[in-house]
């Protein structure tokens, strides 16, 4: 006898081939199962929207007339998430049916997972000494009536017959169990992390953490669908994959709502904690900047420059580094995306015409081939999308947790001051928005993410404060 309150789908899928990245799905059947009983169907054609070859409409008898009206994929997709919710995946051959369900989800940008069982596998551990443990032999050994093989619905209900057959010996119970954890079994665990662990973590957004056995944090990371993010790390084969697979013990999480509030979050927790695997985010010093003048013929320059406070009062610094090479990284970059010139960023000495000018990546200020306004408008996009001081205090809104509430971040004094959540019926007033705010410390790779975010995000919310 199944778990009380176990349930399982039981699902076939008729396709176009049998490739899920290639191939299409052309009808779905689901059944629900408590263990004990049947307690509801579930069948639709799909249209694939392409061509169904002769072979295959010999095999199932789907013809393209038959899906030519048929839904979409995204059209019954919710449907399909609601009826499995809750219940094991369970499938004869599991991997092809639960691999092509997970594809089509994948192309609508959502993470499909449920617990698998695979039907094929259980019979042979049941019901040893068949020559086959394909459906067809199984429908024939044990003389389950079916109307139409190769056709979803029928098929599913000819492996649910087969799956009551496998639940019905006591002897098997344990062994479906182990079963339905090798089936999501898709990579190695760390030792103190269950597979009921990992399923019962959210597809939301938020910062998890990573605890060794004495509790201690050893990773901080942040993902918009937490579950993926955690199963793909315990996936991972580089050196960084293996050290969580043999330090990690424990999983926690924060949910934020917000990927932003989510990226502010990680940034201050790597800081404060030093995990010992997040060695590149932990820096909170930052010794060089890159601040702006004006020259004399009117042109945008800018400079490296080691960032201290007698720097800080007689420049205009619009971004800060850990080290003198990432501060010039950044500005090389600006450079190659803007063509702006190397001369006029101190990354080529001396004077005349630039090194890049004569590679034409240059459009010629250095060389009086173009005017100070033309290079002013390029140079004035990369003095924005560097700086990491903000010239205007705000308030930024964007989603909460939930439905009910927003998120906000607080930017003042040209830095990241921190962020809160409020009802999402609350007036945004300077007022509420301002104690609903938790004060985080800024550093400069926070002010770069806030920046990002508006720059990917240029119609988000913003109240000033003056």
């Amino acid at each position: 006898m199944a778990s009380k309150d176990q349930r399982f789908a039981i699902i076939d899928v008729e396709t176009t081939g049998g490739r899920a990245s290639r191939d299409k799905i052309t009808e779905i059947g689901i059944v629900l199962h408590d263990g004990q009983q049947i307690i509801g169907t579930y069948e639709s054609l799909l249209n694939p929207q392409t061509y169904i070859p002769a072979g295959i409409v010999q095999l199932t008898g789907i013809t393209q007339e038959m899906v030519r009206d048929a839904p979409l994929f995204h059209e019954i997709a919710r449907d399909i998430v609601e009826f499995t919710e809750g219940a094991i995946f369970v499938a004869h051959n599991v991997r092809f049916d639960y691999g092509f369900l997970r594809e089509e989800f994948a192309r609508l940008s959502y993470t499909y997972t449920r617990k698998q069982l695979c039907t094929v596998r259980m019979s042979r551990k049941a019901f040893p000494g068949l020559k086959s443990y394909s459906l067809e032999n199984l429908i024939k050994h044990f003389g389950i009536a079916t109307d139409a093989r190769h056709r979803a619905l029928a098929d599913a209900l000819a492996t649910a017959n087969i799956l009551e057959r496998i639940l019905a010996k006591e002897s098997n119970q344990e062994e479906v169990k182990l079963m339905v954890n090798l089936g999501v079994k898709e990579s190695k665990l760390p030792k103190g992390i269950t597979l009921e662990q990992i399923h019962n973590l959210p597809e939301a957004c938020g910062v998890y953490y990573f605890h060794d056995a004495k509790g201690n944090v050893v990773y901080v990371g942040k993902s918009i669908n937490i579950k993926k993010r955690i199963a793909e790390h315990f996936a991972d084969q580089t050196d960084k994959g293996r050290q969580l697979q043999q330090h990690v013990a424990d999983v926690s999480y924060e949910l934020t709502g917000s990927e932003l509030v989510a990226l502010l979050l990680e940034s201050h927790e790597i800081k404060r904690l030093h995990p010992p695997i997040n060695r590149a985010q932990r820096r909170s010093s930052f010794p060089f900047a890159i601040h702006t003048y004006t020259n004399e013929d009117g042109f945008i320059c800018f400079d490296v420059i080691r960032n201290d406070a007698k720097t800080r009062d007689k420049y205009e610094i619009i971004s800060e580094y850990p080290t003198m090479t990432s501060a010039k990284g950044r500005l090389n970059y600006m450079v190659r995306e803007l063509e702006l010139c190397s001369r006029y960023c101190h990354l080529f000495p001396g004077t005349g015409a630039c090194f890049h000018y004569h590679l034409k990546q240059c459009r010629g200020a250095c060389a009086g081939q173009e005017t100070v306004a033309d290079y002013n408008e390029r140079a004035s996009d990369a003095r924005e999308r560097m700086r990491t001081v903000f010239d205007t205090d705000f308030f930024l809104i964007d989603q909460g947790r939930s439905d009910d509430e927003k998120a906000v971040v607080l930017v003042e004094q040209g830095h990241f001051s921190g962020f809160g959540y409020v009802d999402a019926e609350t007036s945004l007033t300077k007022t509420n928005l301002r104690d609903a705010v938790k004060t985080y410390p800024g550093y400069p790779d926070t002010a770069r993410i806030i920046q990002r975010f508006l720059n990917e995000h240029p119609k988000a919310k913003i109240i000033k404060l003056s």
